[in-house]
Parts: structure tokens; C-alpha cells; sequence
């Protein structure tokens, strides 16, 4: 075990060579924040930012890492329209190889170390019965705000490479990477389809010094005005032929134009062309809350596995 209490680069290499291995042999029990990509995502974006609100141990056998928990702590946000955000609970982003399940009691016992006096939620998924068993002895019950029409649960969805449809984009607009359109307007078009967000300039260079992202993956639709309306990340697991989308956004100004079902497909085929052979998404998974998923039934996902929210009160 590790007890260097600070997430760094080095370890985040580490935490996402486990969900390499996870993918290989059991894909349904890695956590919804513990891919390849979202790791990347959500440390690149954050780490300058937020990262004196993180803690994580690692727990390993030998150079082989087995476990791992990384809390994030009550802090504030400031966001893109001036607002500013008190996060007021802890949440625990975590992954246990099923060969240790037996350490998930260590991951659930260091977080209310870590976390004491707060209330805190973690993300488990609905495949993974022994660890939700756990996370129940211990206290934590389904949290009541993700279930229910517009719940907050989400859902994990795959598809094969084999076939991909061609794109097809309205006239005046076309295809940019990142590499092309300039930071700039990168952090602009994320900033416009999720605002109020806290992306900033910043965030985005952590985002692109963090493996395995590549400019020529990161896509964006530019319209004829020269806004960019669209843009995806996909995030290249080389190890399992696998890719991801995180995130996936469109300017809400040029939505239901077939802009992003177009982005999808585009990013589907320079994903096949770098080496991915299946790709995944995840969305919302509540009945009420379907806009997303049906994009991505639309352009061939099917749900794979879903998560399942839990939070233990403070008394």
C-alpha cells in the first residue's frame, strides 16, 4: 500500500494500465470513472485546479497495482458565466481488480478515514454484486436523486468497428481536429456546449499533456460561420483495440442539425483507422433523460452496463 496521499501523473498511468487489464477479462466491473479515458479526462481538466482537494492510496502486490481509491474533497468551483460552486460532499472514484475484490473493505474503510464527518457518495457498477454487497455493510444505500425519471445514473455503451456508416455533414459545415482549429477555439466549443463549465485554458493543456490523448482524435464540426459547433475526445486504448468518446458536446444553437450523429461516425472511422476495433460511450440511462442515448442507439451502441450511485449521510 502507498501512502503518498497526492494523485500524480505517475500514478494515473498506473490506475489506467489496471483498467487495461479489467478490460481484457472482465469489461462489465470497470468503474465509471476508472477507464482510460475518463481518468485522462477528469485529471487533465482538473489537476491544476482542483488538485489539492484529491487524496488516493494505491494498494499493490509486488509492482503490480491491484487497487486504488482516489476522494475528492469539498471544495469550490468557478465557472465559465462567473458563478461560483460549493461542492459540499466527497466522492471516491475507485477500481479493485476482481482477483483482490477482498480490498474493496480497505478502499471503503480509507475513504472514511480520508472523508470523515462528510457525506459520500461513490459510483460502483450494477455487474459488480460483491462490491455492492460491500459498500452496503459498510452504510451506503442507493442514492435517492438518481433514481426516478430524470435520475442521474448512467449507462456504459459498445459497439463494434467492423462497419461505420459515411458522415454526412449539412452544407458550409466540415471536420476540424484539434490539431487544426488551435486551442482557443477547442476550449470555446466545450465551454459553449456545456456552459456554465470550468474548462478553461488551462484545463484543456492538462488535458492534452495526459496519455493517451491525440490531437488528430480530437474532433470538432466548424460552421460556416467559423463557429465551432461541435466536438468529441476519443481516447485510444491501443492494448485492447478499444476507443471512447469523453466527452461529447454540440452548441446548443446548432443542435438537431445531424451534427453530431455526423461527429460520431467521423470519429468512429479515424478511431477504426488508428487501431480501435469496439468503441464506448457512456450517457444518462434515466427513462426521462433520453436525448443522448438515443444518438448513440442511433448510430449502432446498445448498452453494455450501467452504475449504480450510492451515498452514505452524515449523521
Amino acid at each position: 500500500m502507498d501512502d503518498n496521499d497526492r494523485l500524480t501523473a505517475a500514478d494515473v498511468r498506473l490506475m489506467q494500465a489496471l483498467a487495461q487489464r479489467l478490460v481484457a477479462v472482465r469489461p462489465e466491473l470497470v468503474n465509471s470513472d476508472a477507464s482510460v479515458g475518463e481518468l485522462a479526462w477528469n485529471w487533465g481538466k482538473g489537476h491544476a485546479a482542483a488538485g489539492g482537494s484529491w487524496r488516493r492510496r494505491l494498494w499493490f502486490s509486488g509492482a503490480e497495482l491491484l487497487a486504488w481509491g482516489w476522494a475528492q474533497l469539498p471544495r469550490r468551483v468557478r465557472l465559465s458565466d462567473g458563478s461560483v460552486q460549493d461542492v459540499t460532499s466527497a466522492y471516491l472514484a475507485y477500481q479493485v481488480h476482481p482477483d483482490a475484490a477482498e480490498l474493496v473493505d480497505e478502499v471503503i474503510a480509507w475513504y472514511a478515514g480520508v472523508a470523515d464527518g462528510i457525506e459520500r457518495t461513490v459510483i460502483a457498477q450494477a455487474a459488480d454484486e460483491f462490491a455492492l454487497e460491500r459498500w452496503a455493510a459498510h452504510g451506503y444505500a442507493t442514492d435517492p436523486h438518481s433514481l426516478g425519471d430524470s435520475g442521474s445514473w448512467t449507462q456504459l455503451n459498445v459497439r463494434d468497428l467492423d462497419e461505420v456508416e459515411q458522415p454526412v455533414l449539412p452544407d458550409g459545415f466540415r471536420f476540424r481536429t484539434a490539431d487544426e482549429a488551435g486551442p482557443r477555439a477547442v476550449v470555446q466549443a466545450h465551454v459553449d456546449a456545456w456552459a456554465p463549465s470550468s474548462y478553461t485554458q488551462e484545463a484543456y493543456e492538462g488535458v492534452r499533456g495526459t496519455p493517451p490523448y491525440r490531437g488528430d482524435l480530437h474532433v470538432l464540426v466548424e460552421a460556416p460561420d467559423g463557429t465551432m459547433a461541435a466536438s468529441t475526445i476519443m481516447w485510444l486504448d491501443e492494448a485492447n483495440g478499444t476507443a471512447e468518446f469523453e466527452p461529447v458536446g454540440t452548441h446548443p444553437d446548432y443542435r438537431r442539425r445531424g451534427l453530431g450523429r455526423a461527429m460520431l461516425l467521423h470519429g468512429m472511422r479515424l478511431a477504426r483507422q488508428a487501431g480501435a476495433r469496439h468503441m464506448t460511450v457512456a450517457c444518462l440511462g434515466a427513462p426521462g433523460r433520453p436525448a443522448a442515448r438515443e444518438l448513440y442507439y442511433g448510430v449502432g451502441f446498445r448498452q453494455f452496463t450501467r452504475d449504480v450511485p450510492l451515498v452514505k449521510r452524515v449523521r
